[in-house]
């Protein structure tokens, strides 16, 4: 009997773990935080780029600071369009800096969302934004995700709410839009990143070389249908 009993109770046992569900399995929140710039482990998440890398002499730092109304990520530097003599690579271009998320545990699944919205404040300049997907478009012999990028401008001295609906980011390669109607697939993101070039961007916003400046609270993926 006991042999019985042992038997029904693991079997109750599952059964009440099958109908065990969760709201949010059915339908999620309507914004997910990605990223929060509210301690100094946030800089573990991230890190550094530039064309110093290839001989070019712009410089970044991200670091947590005390925005007034608590922490949040300061991702600054400076944009040269000059080159070392020593370096032994061509640039094409320099004059950029960037900050790249780590990889996802795995990746992670926004499919359930439309928008990808940022509380920033910056100095008038059109930052890049990207999200980095699993490969699938590219040869599986190239190692690197894909790439989906679109400008964001960010007012200087003001708080400012950037929402961007994931449809308007685009296929890239290197830099370079892929001319092909490809979507993306927002249930495999490997990372994210930010970036700034000396030149390009929205027509009209402040460009250049010279000091660039870009807080940062928080990255949400937003559900807004």
């Amino acid at each position: 009997m006991s042999r019985f009993r042992s038997l029904l109770q693991a079997s109750l046992s599952a059964t009440k773990r099958a109908l065990t569900w969760n709201i949010e399995d059915v339908i999620p929140p309507r914004e997910k935080y990605v990223f929060r710039f509210n301690s100094k482990e946030e800089l573990k998440r991230w890190h550094l780029y530039s064309d110093s890398q290839y001989g070019g002499l712009s410089s970044a730092s991200l670091e947590i600071a005390d925005s007034g109304t608590g922490s949040s990520g300061i991702f600054h530097g400076n944009l040269s369009s000059d080159v070392s003599e020593a370096t032994k690579w061509r640039l094409k271009r320099s004059g950029f800096c960037g900050m790249r998320s780590n990889k996802f545990d795995g990746y992670i699944d926004l499919d359930a969302y439309d928008t990808l919205a940022m509380k920033v404040r910056g100095d008038g300049r059109c930052y890049i934004s990207t999200i980095h997907t699993e490969n699938w478009i590219n040869s599986p012999a190239q190692m690197e995700d894909n790439s989906w990028q679109t400008f964001v401008y960010v007012p200087k001295d003001q708080w400012y709410i950037a929402k961007i609906p994931l449809e308007q980011y685009l296929p890239t390669w290197r830099g370079n839009i892929i001319d092909s109607k490809l979507e993306m697939n927002p249930a495999r993101i490997m990372a994210m990143s930010l970036s700034i070039n000396a030149e390009g961007g929205i027509p009209g916003t402040k460009s250049g070389p010279g000091d660039f400046r870009l807080e940062i609270d928080w990255i949400k993926a937003l559900r807004t249908q």
